[in-house]
């Protein structure tokens, strides 16, 4: 794999925003941009459980390559490696912002992240920015469908709550006003391994239920063959017809027509 652009050689911002529990949560926040121009298209990457690894870097180059700026918010873990296991510790003991054993509500953390597109798309003067979730961070992706300004989503492989995946990580309120802003774009995508433990099929079935359940089509679900996990990171394979090859073709195919 050649050696994706270095974290070094982005522009880096510190930015702060407060959460619904009322706890500023100040992270950084770091930016691969492309020349200013009237139809430049922005994608919001949020880091999944092993960090901002090697893959998510080759992932945000792909997107620029193909005219997007590239905004990776850091939440947590070291950058340019992956770390499971610390990873997991570091989310257990930012309880103020992260939920991963809720049922039926989000983690705080998604109010900064909504700040943060409303902030990235007036800095840009965009009309608006698309978002990628991924397994940690994949129903984080659903709950932004809520904010105008987000204006496409990609829910990767979205494995909260531990230990329920029959539950949704979001609330009834939130369920209400992500359904509204939906309606108002188009429906957001969501993918995962059909063999995949993390993210099973019951929570795609939870989702379904919850967001497909009259004649609207809100989400639309894609099931890759195979027990991988992650679909455009970790376990992808930059093969033309590989199944994570046509997934991101697909995404970015949306992305595009949605920010267009």
């Amino acid at each position: 794999m050649t050696q994706p652009t270095q974290i070094e050689s982005y522009v880096k911002q510190t930015l702060t925003f407060q959460m619904r529990n009322g706890v500023d949560a100040t992270h950084d926040v770091y930016t691969h941009a492309q020349s200013q121009n009237e139809n430049e298209k922005v994608v919001v990457i949020i880091q999944e459980l092993p960090g901002i690894g090697q893959e998510t870097l080759s992932l945000a180059d792909k997107f620029h390559a193909e005219g997007y700026t590239v905004v990776l918010p850091h939440l947590f873990g070291p950058i340019g490696t992956t770390s499971v296991i610390g990873n997991t510790l570091r989310v257990l003991c930012m309880k103020n912002a992260f939920k991963i054993f809720a049922k039926n509500q989000s983690s705080p953390i998604v109010d900064y992240l909504s700040q943060l597109c409303s902030h990235i798309k007036e800095e840009n003067k965009v009309k608006g920015v698309a978002v990628i979730g991924m397994c940690l961070t994949g129903s984080f992706a659903i709950s932004l469908m809520a904010n105008d300004d987000v204006l496409a989503g990609f829910a990767s492989q979205p494995s909260l709550p531990v230990f329920a995946q029959g539950d949704l990580h979001i609330s009834r309120e939130e369920v209400t006003e992500i359904k509204k802003g939906i309606d108002k774009k188009a429906p957001m995508h969501c993918g995962r391994f059909g063999k995949d433990m993390l993210c099973q099929g019951k929570q795609f079935k939870a989702l379904d239920k919850t967001f497909n359940e009259d004649t609207h089509q809100r989400i639309i679900f894609h099931e890759l063959p195979g027990k991988g996990h992650s679909i455009l990171t970790l376990d992808f394979v930059d093969e033309e017809g590989h199944p994570t090859e046509k997934a991101f073709q697909e995404v970015l195919g949306y992305f595009d027509s949605q920010l267009a």
